[in-house]
């Protein structure tokens, strides 16, 4: 029988021993010199072999340290077809070196189109095009287009995951907004709850999870209570201003539960003042690999994922 998703990520979880999520999102301009290097980046060849060659790069850092990563694909799509083709080339990395890859493409339309994003996005091991193991997905245009890409995740051992709550400023504008004496978000949380719930694997997690910014700390303590069975993806984590602590209450007790993304503070960790002279030294790499460990410390130091440890059985 098929281990589905929610199951998937909690041995990925507990054999890497931490929750953290590197987040690829390889903006042009921040990439470092040694990557750069006399490329003309107004030509789409040439910046998106910049790209690739930056993620491939950090793979071969971060695989062995955790569970997944997620790729941004507004960073690849903004190129086009060099982009795309890079796109392909960084996911199949990914797998290849044993890593579950979250795409982030917060998709959404109705049924057929539903469907066809879903589709393509989603199932590795040939199932599909892209090889994703999870997608990212918004939920304004309500239940029957969010169906297609359960049904598809359901059928291909995949995960979707349902903006609830999003780490913007900007996001109380509408998800705040109380309706039948809720917020809009505590009605989405219900929904993925309810999938989540239906699709429960013997870890306790279902192929339903949620993304709940980390920038809202209280909210994500309530929904965290609110969505028992759903995997929470939390972005927000390091650039955005969270910290280890304000992640905390995503969890559940024995550590599981929630994925913490992290990407600026990690893939362009050089440029913080406690790692520049890695950069001045050309080893940008080393400062992506002491992030990271930081960042699994920090984690382990104040959230129940200390309680996780690499190579753990449940």
């Amino acid at each position: 029988m098929s281990t589905g998703f929610g199951d998937r990520l909690a041995q990925a979880v507990r054999r890497a021993g931490n929750p953290v999520v590197v987040g690829l999102d390889p903006r042009i301009d921040q990439l470092p010199k040694a990557i750069l290097g006399e490329r003309v980046l107004a030509d789409p060849r040439e910046a998106c072999e910049a790209i690739r060659s930056f993620c491939l790069e950090v793979l071969a850092v971060v695989a062995e340290l955790v569970p997944a990563v997620k790729i941004q694909c507004a960073f690849f799509e903004r190129w086009g077809p060099h982009g795309m083709a890079a796109l392909d080339q960084v996911i199949t990395a990914a797998k290849n070196r044993g890593l579950l890859v979250l795409i982030d493409g917060k998709r959404g339309d109705i049924g057929p189109t539903a469907a066809a994003y879903a589709e393509g996005y989603l199932g590795s091991g040939g199932l599909s095009i892209w090889g994703g193991d999870a997608l990212t997905v918004h939920p304004y245009l309500g239940g029957d287009t969010l169906e297609p890409f359960v049904d598809v995740a359901q059928a291909r051992n995949a995960g979707v995951f349902v903006l609830v709550k999003t780490s913007n400023p900007g996001s109380t504008m509408f998800q705040d907004l109380i309706c039948e004496g809720l917020p809009l978000y505590r009605h989405v949380a219900a929904w993925v709850q309810s999938r989540a719930e239906a699709t429960r694997g013997e870890s306790g997690y279902g192929i339903v999870g949620a993304v709940v910014g980390a920038t809202y700390p209280q909210q994500l303590a309530e929904l965290r209570q609110a969505m028992p069975n759903a995997w929470i993806l939390i972005p927000g984590y390091g650039a955005q201003g969270a910290t280890a602590k304000d992640v905390a209450a995503g969890f559940a007790e024995d550590g599981l539960g929630a994925l913490v993304n992290n990407s600026r503070g990690i893939i362009f960790a050089y440029k913080s003042s406690r790692y520049e002279d890695f950069e001045a030294f050309g080893r940008w790499q080393d400062a992506v690999r002491q992030a990271t460990l930081g960042m699994i410390q920090e984690l382990r130091t104040h959230t129940p994922a200390g309680k996780l440890r690499a190579g753990s059985s449940p």
